[in-house]
């Protein structure tokens, strides 16, 4: 099973989120062809309401744990409730361009 959807599936299994979008951003940056080492993840749900961001983060973050402990070198979060998924047309921003490496 690809990385990429490892992450999607643990998240969906733990969340059940409305909307959940993993894109494998490897390609981006410096990494040997075939990584699968940096990470944007797009996660709309109501279990996102009433908290403040970092503990929006902290609890895609303790889902992956395991990942974070090796396979992932970045993780990109996008962690939205439904109302604001909306108010952003549903979309999540554009990933800034790598700046490190060779790329």
């Amino acid at each position: 099973m690809s990385q990429q959807q490892n992450i999607y599936d643990k998240i969906q299994i733990r969340m059940q989120p409305m909307h959940l979008e993993v894109i494998d951003e490897s390609h981006n940056h410096n990494v040997p062809e075939g990584s699968e080492s940096h990470f944007k993840v797009t996660v709309v749900s109501e279990k996102f309401a009433d908290l403040m961001l970092i503990k929006r983060h902290r609890m895609v973050n303790e889902i992956l744990h395991e990942e974070l402990n090796g396979q992932i070198h970045a993780l990109a979060l996008h962690t939205l409730t439904p109302e604001q998924w909306f108010e952003k047309g549903g979309k999540a921003p554009e990933s800034p361009p790598c700046l490190g490496g060779g790329k």
